[in-house]
């Protein structure tokens, strides 16, 4: 009975996916001033595999039942990511830099962590099997490298918000998937090297998020004191560039802030708690 309920209930999750995508198809598809056609074939390709990997943890979630936290993760992760890539939203960041910088920020620092949270691999593994486990090992060894996944993260994070790319990302509806693909990527292995470290690592975890709250935060500074709009020539591109710079810098550096102070309380303990580790061990005299 517990088996049937809970495949009930991701398979309702999925189908809900597959309905808010098919009602969101039509906006995607005049996405970028493109109307149909084979410029298309991204976005019809990216929805293809979004719902491929909703339906993929239904079915792994059959053979490999996870826990109920990880499980509203996943399905929280999966629906926010829908609702930024191919409703409103992504419409909205076509005339305006701030929802622009809105929709990045969810896919960063809302669906990324959410999908390290949520643990999906064994439930993909469940249903690919051992075809995936050479791009699982592949990722597993760069997320024990904190810094490094911060650094990948925080390359992401500039060159696309760099005038030329941002630009071709609103131009091109390839290069946009590529874009989030990119934040999406680069965003879940920075969260799963910061939060998921090993003891080992939770120096480097705190260090690889202080170095994120700085340069996000001087990204965001950027746009809000630049003299110039860097993205648009319209007369209200101005306001809407330090609008964006504010979402980047506030509400995102506030995510980033959070997370420092809970990775620097977690090194701060393991140092207390290893000396009393060693006190317990050794034999009484």
């Amino acid at each position: 009975m517990c088996v049937k309920t809970r495949t009930r209930g991701d398979t309702g999750w999925a189908m809900a996916a597959c309905l808010a995508s098919l009602c969101a198809w039509p906006s995607a598809g005049l996405a970028h001033g493109v109307e149909g056609g084979a410029s298309q074939a991204p976005v019809w390709f990216t929805q293809a595999l979004f719902l491929l990997a909703w339906l993929m943890y239904a079915l792994g979630a059959v053979r490999q039942r996870p826990r109920f936290g990880p499980r509203l993760a996943l399905h929280s992760a999966m629906l926010v990511a829908g609702l930024a890539l191919f409703g409103p939203l992504d419409e909205w960041s076509e005339r305006s830099a701030a929802w622009h910088m809105v929709q990045h920020m969810l896919l960063m620092v809302v669906v990324a962590p959410l999908l390290v949270l949520a643990r999906p691999l064994p439930q993909w593994r469940a249903v690919l099997g051992a075809r995936a486990d050479a791009a699982w090992r592949t990722l597993h060894r760069l997320s024990r490298r904190p810094m490094a996944c911060a650094m990948l993260h925080a390359v992401a994070i500039w060159f696309w918000h760099l005038p030329g790319p941002y630009l071709a990302a609103l131009a091109s509806p390839l290069w946009h998937v590529t874009e989030h693909a990119c934040f999406l990527l680069s965003g879940w292995l920075f969260w799963w090297s910061v939060l998921r470290p090993g003891r080992a690592h939770t120096l480097a975890a705190a260090g690889a998020l202080l170095f994120t709250v700085m340069h996000t935060g001087m990204l965001g500074a950027l746009l809000v004191f630049a003299h110039l709009p860097l993205y648009s020539e319209a007369q209200s591109a101005m306001a809407d560039q330090q609008m964006a710079g504010l979402v980047m810098w506030v509400p995102g550096g506030l995510v980033y802030l959070l997370v420092t102070v809970w990775a620097g309380s977690r090194w701060l303990g393991s140092l207390e708690a290893t000396p009393l580790g060693r006190a317990q061990a050794s034999p009484r005299r």
